[in-house]
């Protein structure tokens, strides 16, 4: 058998083998400033508490999964860096990255080195961009204190700290532990730390387990507080599967709060039928709290289709505190389209708590036009 045969069959093995069975086939993250051990991740559960209960200070865990579909570069967006089109830019508005430190600062944020440049990726670059997640835990003194995620692209600064790497990870075993620790954490400060990053991390995972896990984190039996927090994942992170499950949450859940977060998760989803659903709730909801809130994110996310149905909430809504976030929601528009209806309601519109919420976001704009109706009412 020839060289080249050999290497395109076992290429094709690898790939058949890792389609039957779901494992990751994932390289340690690139590192500095810290010592790798690769060890065996199959039976995930018993790998990862084998590896805490060896942990007597402070290390990293680790492991890679494939990852959803998306422009999703994620680098050093604890340390108050924004994205922006998929390209991570830091807070001064530089381009990101240098190293990325993967350990707190004493203020409990991570922290970015940019004196050291990325290193360049080994290999082709991939002109699509990463497709692997990098799910990192931090484990002090054998307890678990945060979760971390990044993508495969990302040059991690560990701090000195020694990682375990775990090989061969099942991307469903990888959901079933992260709901696991979700459900295990007690109340205390590094609770949000875990449960945020372990939400996220299921999000985030390309297989179809992380739709069905973080419908079991929206139970009612769950706390609140994990509840709130699924609903920005399904719109971001789960196309039409995670919209049509929040529109299901908008209209069936008993918490007035997670159905507002559920409206905030519809308008950051991408899929086509994302507006058509805020339109629906600012019209028919039954609820005033989602009716203002879809009315809000409409004016966020949809520009002219969105105005229409302000404005029509604005004449139509029965309820005058709809009709209020309603106005609001215009001065979020941009000035254009915003100011002219904002004028329009002030003008004519019969309700005088309407017609006084409009002219005082009218003030706010500072443009001119809205001068000019100012003078022509004191006049």
């Amino acid at each position: 058998m020839s060289r080249t045969f050999s290497t395109l069959a076992g290429a094709l093995v690898l790939t058949t083998v890792t389609a039957v069975t779901g494992v990751a086939v994932a390289q340690p993250p690139r590192l500095t400033n810290g010592q790798v051990t690769t060890q065996p991740g199959a039976g995930l559960a018993q790998a990862f508490r084998t590896a805490v209960n060896a942990q007597a200070g402070t290390g990293w865990i680790g492991y890679g999964v494939p990852m959803v579909a998306g422009d999703r570069t994620m680098c050093c967006f604890n340390s108050g860096n924004t994205f922006i089109n998929g390209t991570v830019r830091m807070s001064d508005g530089q381009a990101c990255c240098g190293m990325c430190s993967i350990e707190p600062s004493v203020d409990g944020t991570a922290t970015t080195s940019r004196t050291q440049a990325a290193q360049p990726p080994a290999g082709a670059i991939k002109l699509e961009g990463p497709d692997t997640l990098v799910v990192l835990f931090r484990v002090v003194n054998r307890q678990l204190e945060r979760i971390r995620v990044f993508s495969e692209d990302c040059v991690l600064d560990a701090g000195g700290r020694d990682i375990t790497w775990l090989t061969g990870v099942r991307p469903a075993e990888s959901v079933a532990l992260l709901e696991s620790l979700i459900a295990a954490q007690p109340g205390t400060d590094r609770r949000d730390r875990v449960v945020d990053g372990a939400i996220s991390a299921i999000a985030l995972h390309q297989d179809g387990a992380a739709d069905a896990g973080l419908e079991r984190l929206l139970a009612s039996s769950v706390p609140q507080n994990v509840r709130s927090k699924v609903p920005f994942w399904l719109g971001n992170a789960r196309g039409q599967r995670g919209l049509e499950l929040l529109r299901r949450v908008v209209k069936e859940d008993a918490s007035t709060d997670v159905k507002k977060k559920a409206v905030f998760g519809i308008s950051q989803s991408p899929e086509a039928g994302a507006v058509d659903i805020l339109i629906d709730n600012a019209r028919n909801n039954t609820d005033t709290s989602v009716r203002g809130e879809s009315i809000f994110w409409l004016a966020q996310k949809a520009g002219n289709k969105a105005a229409s149905a302000i404005t029509e909430r604005i004449d139509q809504d029965p309820d005058t505190e709809v009709k209020k976030k309603a106005v609001f929601a215009l001065s979020q528009l941009p000035k254009d389209e915003g100011v002219p209806l904002l004028i329009r309601v002030a003008r004519t519109n019969t309700n005088p708590a309407v017609r006084k919420q409009a002219m005082f976001w009218l003030g706010q704009s500072k443009d001119p036009r809205a001068l000019d109706f100012f003078a022509e009412i004191l006049k």
